[in-house]
């Protein structure tokens, strides 16, 4: 995934010196943002804003403070390039809660460092799962945001497995976080050797999952997803379990219930171009959808499409 760096500046000057520096780097996309357009580039929700505060029209202070009042920038980190070297002024940027003020000169070594480094260590903290690598809940709903703003057309898989919970009770929290790491490699590897053009995966939590496939493709992505999880979960159950069909789960009451082997269910929903208007929208179809599929014995996946009117 291509990281978005916006500069901020009213005249395209520091962003010719930074793809100068970069212009061997494929993974950065450098995007000059003028202080009128700012509202609208923070939809997008960049990696990392580098503010030109020698060629901007606004107040610095009001800017920073306008991007850390946005919800979904809360967190995105700051760099102020800047030739004033007053200590009582960089005080006053810095307690806006940006992360870097640099004055002029830079040294483009250790700027270009400094910008490296900065998106490596927010993409660690801000987004990653650390039991499964995979981005965590502040990602998932900046991916959704991104991609209803732009109008895209998607499917978006939710992925939980069944009877979890039992497994766990049963053969204990690190079995059962083994299992869950194994729905990530299971769930990444059916998506990745696809070669499917802006896919995104994400870890909710526990045993929850979400991805964003093209719509044409989520068919094959699910039953490849189901056909190998069944065959691999099967590695995580006693011999005896296995040949039972069957966990046997004592109930609150102390009276042995005979639950499912563990499976895994899939909710699909397609976006079309203006079919929801938020996540919130695509949030409660995709619970229906996925309440529909774990209502089915065994692995299954249930597509909710748009009903032609």
């Amino acid at each position: 995934m291509s990281q978005e760096i916006y500069i901020i500046e009213d005249e395209k000057e520091l962003i010719k010196e930074l793809k100068e520096l970069y212009k061997e780097e494929k993974s950065y996309v450098l995007k000059s943002i003028k202080t009128e357009e700012l509202e609208i580039a923070l939809q997008d929700i960049p990696a990392l804003i580098i503010i030109h505060e020698d060629n901007i029209k606004s107040d610095i202070i009001e800017l920073c403070k306008r991007i850390r009042d946005n919800e979904d920038n809360s967190i995105t980190p700051i760099i102020v390039i800047t030739s004033n070297k007053d200590d009582e002024h960089r005080i006053k940027v810095l307690e806006t809660a940006v992360e870097y003020y640099i004055k002029k000169p830079v040294n483009n070594t250790v700027f270009y460092y400094t910008i490296k480094n900065i998106i490596r260590l927010m993409h660690s903290n801000r987004t990653v799962s650390p039991l499964t690598g995979l981005p965590g809940n502040v990602q998932i709903q900046a991916e959704f945001k991104k991609r209803i703003l732009k109008r895209e057309e998607f499917s978006i898989l939710y992925i939980d497995l069944d009877h979890f919970k039992e497994y766990n009770d049963t053969y204990g929290f690190s079995k059962g976080d083994e299992v869950i790491k194994l729905t990530a490699r299971i769930i990444a590897k059916n998506i990745h050797n696809q070669e499917l053009d802006n896919t995104f995966i994400g870890h909710i939590g526990g045993d929850d999952f979400i991805a964003i496939v093209p719509k044409e493709e989520h068919e094959i992505v699910c039953q490849n997803i189901i056909c190998e999880f069944d065959i691999k979960i099967q590695e995580y159950f006693s011999e005896e379990d296995k040949k039972r069909g069957y966990l046997e789960v004592p109930n609150r009451r102390g009276v042995i219930e005979e639950i499912p082997l563990t499976s895994i269910s899939i909710g699909v929903v397609e976006v079309d171009r203006g079919r929801f208007k938020n996540t919130l929208e695509i949030g409660e179809v995709g619970a229906q959808v996925k309440h529909v599929a774990k209502s089915v014995m065994g692995s299954s996946y249930v597509v909710n499409r748009r009903r032609n009117k």
